[in-house]
């Protein structure tokens, strides 16, 4: 169960919440805001991905060899889910 909250759930969450956030400073910023709100989004996200993984080893001992790839897995195309995403709100604006 920890390994679903944690390596699926969690970071689901985490860049989905990043996407809206994103998606609205492209429509309603512009495209230079967007670009400072990326540099600062890739920040919180190494961040966000440190503390998950300091929770899910350390914290609640899951198997590193099972939780961080899954983590990893799903951080990754989430993300590519978010940029195309951010992408396509770009166009139609």
């Amino acid at each position: 169960m920890m390994y679903f909250l944690l390596g699926i759930l969690a970071p689901i969450f985490l860049n989905l919440l990043h996407m809206v956030i994103g998606v609205y400073v492209v429509v309603a910023r512009g495209n230079v805001m967007s670009l400072g709100f990326t540099a600062v989004s890739y920040i919180t996200k190494s961040i966000g991905v440190v503390f998950l993984l300091y929770l899910g080893i350390d914290i609640f001992e899951l198997e590193f060899k099972i939780y961080v790839p899954l983590l990893s897995f799903f951080w990754l195309m989430t993300h590519f889910v978010e940029a195309f995403v951010i992408q396509l709100s770009l166009i139609h604006i």
